[in-house]
């Protein structure tokens, strides 16, 4: 049992020690070191691309890296499991796409637009997820698989 002056002291240097190892790592994750995202390949391009997926609400349906609405699939590794010319296809398209049952709004984007949408997507997909391949909703998985 510790006595009063004890438990104070224990209490203090484990607050100290605690709050120490909370800004070292801090400092760490927030260092260029553990960059993951690669802001390094951010073109014009892709600047737009992002532009484009906040203005038609794409994150309404669809999730980036686990984040969004759970409807439609995941497009963080999108590029690879389908390839740029699927993606301008559904992009371009000035029907819906219907894609097991669902259906994407048709957007009728530019071949600039869908483009833009690809670079952003193939920045998106070259993000490091520390060893996650890939994330998937449990409501909306694709059913490609890789």
């Amino acid at each position: 049992m510790l006595s009063k002056k004890q438990a104070r002291a224990f209490f203090l240097v484990g607050t100290l020690v605690t709050f120490m190892i909370f800004i070292f790592l801090t400092i760490y994750s927030l260092s260029k070191a553990q960059d993951q995202s690669h802001a390094e390949n951010i073109t014009p391009a892709v600047v737009r691309g992002k532009k484009l997926w906040e203005k038609n609400n794409c994150m309404g349906c669809h999730t980036l890296m686990g984040e969004g609405g759970y409807y439609a699939p995941e497009l963080t590794k999108i590029v690879e499991r389908r390839g740029d010319a699927y993606i301008k296809a559904a992009l371009m398209s000035k029907t819906p796409w219907q894609v097991h049952g669902r259906k994407m709004v048709a957007y009728g984007m530019t071949e600039q637009e869908a483009n833009d949408m690809v670079a952003f997507f193939t920045w998106i997909g070259n993000i490091d997820l520390n060893g996650f391949e890939r994330v998937v909703s449990p409501l909306a998985k694709d059913k490609v698989t890789n």
